[in-house]
């Protein structure tokens, strides 16, 4: 109940500051078990998929540094938030996905770790291609513009609309990794890339 309040407060707020378009709607999967994994530009980026999509059981990777303050704890227990040590592999956050996944939440994952600092897509980390190889759940690709802050909160003091785009893309799968280590990161970094 609370994360249906919650998200219709997130639809209203959207609708209200933002211009948001989504292209591609047809190719979000019907069921369960799915990784969306999209580009990071900016702090809205984190609540588009509650705007666009009706799944009540999503889940989202947030740095651990916005565990420290109060309404971003708030924000993820009433969204489902898992918080995650960018920096070092955090077993423990991967072993909660992995748990919810198989219970069929939709985990929403950024391959980049951080929200881009230039405006554009920087390199991305292996997080996603080896969840979704280990797991063997479809990735459904989603590219994000209008929402860099810089631009998108000069916008807002300005009284304008920032016109948000986000372009869902049809799912892929990846291949199972290779059994031996040496060939596993060439193929993680291959498939991130």
């Amino acid at each position: 109940m609370r994360l249906k309040f919650t998200r219709f407060i997130i639809r209203i707020l959207l609708r209200l500051l933002t211009h948001t378009e989504i292209i591609g709607l047809e190719n979000v999967p019907t069921e369960s078990n799915f990784i969306i994994a999209s580009n990071h530009l900016g702090l809205v980026d984190a609540f588009l998929p509650f705007y666009f999509l009706d799944h009540n059981n999503l889940v989202l990777l947030v740095g651990e540094k916005w565990q420290k303050i109060w309404i971003m704890r708030w924000l993820g227990r009433q969204l489902n938030f898992i918080f995650v040590d960018r920096f070092n592999p955090d077993l423990k956050a991967i072993r909660e996905v992995i748990l919810r996944m198989k219970k069929g939440e939709v985990l929403v994952i950024t391959p980049e770790g951080t929200r881009s600092k230039v405006g554009y897509l920087i390199e991305g980390k292996p997080g996603v291609s080896y969840l979704a190889a280990k797991l063997g759940y479809p990735i459904m690709p989603a590219g994000i513009s209008g929402s860099f802050d810089s631009i998108f909160f000069d916008q807002l003091k300005r009284l304008k609309r920032p016109h948000i785009t986000v372009n869902v893309g049809k799912t892929f799968t990846l291949p199972m990794l290779p059994a031996e280590s040496q060939g596993r990161d060439q193929a993680l970094q291959k498939d991130t890339d």
